[in-house]
């Protein structure tokens, strides 16, 4: 591989390189204490404030009627607009509750940086600086300061950036 450029023309007829287009990211919004509610309250509200208001466009509601968060443009700040808006108190104001229920994983094989190109896509956005690099080329994300607000995943040219939801 010579350089960046041939390493995405590579993978662009790849099918690691369409997982944003195939593969709906179906997380739920934070501050949610049982994800049960969404299912039993959130399809009963006909105004989906919380998607309305949200100023990152990431919550959007699913066939169900239900709220789900799409990182494939932007992240959470983690405002709270969310939570102010919901009518049902699925989302609740609540500092403890401020995660999103995800981790968070680089996936070695499509990463620009693990195969020897220089890409720091994904620590710039970072306001966390959960994502640590090991010299030029070994990315790793540190769970323990991670909060999965998602915005690596839009901000990487590989879609290398996957996640595992936690129950």
């Amino acid at each position: 591989m010579r350089d960046r450029r041939d390493f995405l023309k590579r993978l662009s007829g790849n099918a690691v390189a369409k997982v944003k287009e195939d593969k709906p990211l179906y997380l739920r919004p934070p501050y949610n204490k049982d994800r049960e509610l969404f299912d039993k309250e959130c399809i009963k509200c006909e105004s989906k404030s919380c998607a309305l208001v949200c100023d990152e466009k990431i919550i959007v509601i699913e066939a169900k009627g239900t709220p789900i968060l799409n990182f494939t443009k932007s992240g959470c700040t983690f405002c709270q607009d969310c939570t102010n808006a919901c009518q049902r108190d699925v989302l609740l104001l609540d500092d403890a509750l401020e995660k999103i229920d995800a981790t968070f994983l680089i996936n070695k094989d499509s990463c620009m940086a693990h195969n020897d190109s220089i890409c720091f896509s994904c620590k710039e956005p970072c306001i966390d600086d959960a994502i640590l690099f090991k010299g030029m080329f070994e990315p790793i994300i540190d769970i323990d300061k991670c909060t999965s607000c998602g915005f690596c995943i839009s901000r990487c040219p590989t879609n290398a950036i996957e996640y595992i939801i936690r129950r």
